[in-house]
């Protein structure tokens, strides 16, 4: 049974004119922001968490499970109702949550690919950041990390607490990714799950696994909270960056570049790291190397110009790079 929500609960459905947003116009927003809902969860050992979620049924919506992992009961914020999930999925590694709301009849967004994104294309992610009304935030796509069978989207996009569970849409309004975590100390260090897990996640649950909403297990953690032993190595590779670590950069990153050779991502962070050593000759190789694999990859190409300013000679790549290195 829905249940009435207070009037200063209710979602601003209107991006105000100076947050105007640049990949997609007025229309498209509030259209959007009707299919992004607030989430309440009270936790077993007391309090609640918030976050949001996306329509992708008329009575489903995803969020992720860090958000309800501790619910004995979900509710989900529609037009100043509250609607009680009945039903919940989880794939707790990948931290998307499943949520069937009966009766909710909500606006499903329309699923979009990850994989269709290329690096500085403009996306859009609208989440109930930091409050009760729904935020806007304009971004670019940073990076494209390969994990588990798809890209993690890292992006510009600002958001913290209650935006977890959030859309992040590209500007034809298609949904490309669930704002998930962010790292602390950088302005571009923003992630969404990509949507080709969603898309996954609702064709398996259309065979039946859905649960009665209760605790998730503890375990296993999602990939990003893991110990940084069983991180992926993109993860590992911000904090290196992070913290200027470049001699283990230059490790991880040779390691990751052996075991993935057709992953631009690793020789870009290797010619990084080698750049940072001014190992020039070295960095270049690497750089090429990623070149080679993404040519549209601006931070390898400016990186690479960086590097033959400084008088690293140009280098014959070698098809495929080189997977041998000491």
């Amino acid at each position: 049974m829905k249940c009435l929500l207070s009037l200063s609960l209710l979602p601003a459905l209107a991006v105000p004119p100076q947050t105007a947003l640049a990949a997609l116009d007025q229309a498209a927003y509030v259209s959007l922001a009707a299919s992004v809902l607030r989430v309440e969860a009270p936790r077993l050992r007391g309090g609640y968490a918030f976050g949001s979620a996306v329509a992708i049924a008329p009575d489903k919506v995803v969020t992720n499970c860090h958000v309800t992992r501790e619910a004995q009961q979900i509710h989900v914020l529609r037009a100043g109702l509250r609607w009680p999930v009945q039903w919940q999925a989880s794939d707790l590694t990948r931290d998307l949550c499943l949520l069937q709301v009966p009766g909710l009849e909500a606006r499903p967004v329309t699923l979009g690919h990850a994989a269709t994104l290329a690096i500085g294309q403009q996306v859009t992610a609208l989440g109930y950041t930091g409050g009760l009304g729904i935020q806007n935030s304009a971004g670019e796509v940073v990076q494209l990390h390969r994990h588990d069978g798809a890209q993690v989207i890292q992006s510009t996009n600002w958001f913290s607490s209650g935006a977890s569970g959030g859309g992040l849409f590209d500007d034809d309004g298609r949904l490309v990714g669930i704002l998930t975590f962010r790292l602390r100390g950088g302005e571009s260090h923003y992630y969404a799950a990509p949507a080709e897990w969603v898309a996954q996640m609702l064709d398996e649950t259309q065979r039946g696994s859905f649960r009665k909403v209760m605790p998730l297990d503890s375990q296993p953690l999602p990939y990003w909270q893991a110990g940084p032993s069983a991180q992926p190595r993109f993860l590992r590779a911000a904090v290196l960056v992070q913290n200027d670590r470049w001699s283990d950069l230059e490790a991880l990153a040779s390691e990751w570049s052996r075991a993935d050779p057709g992953d631009a991502e690793a020789w870009y962070l290797l010619g990084t790291a080698l750049a940072r050593q001014d190992r020039l000759p070295e960095a270049r190789l690497a750089l090429e190397c990623s070149l080679s694999l993404e040519p549209a990859r601006a931070a390898a190409r400016e990186r690479l110009a960086d590097v033959a300013k400084r008088g690293a000679a140009a280098t014959p790549v070698p098809k495929p790079c080189p997977t041998d290195r000491p």
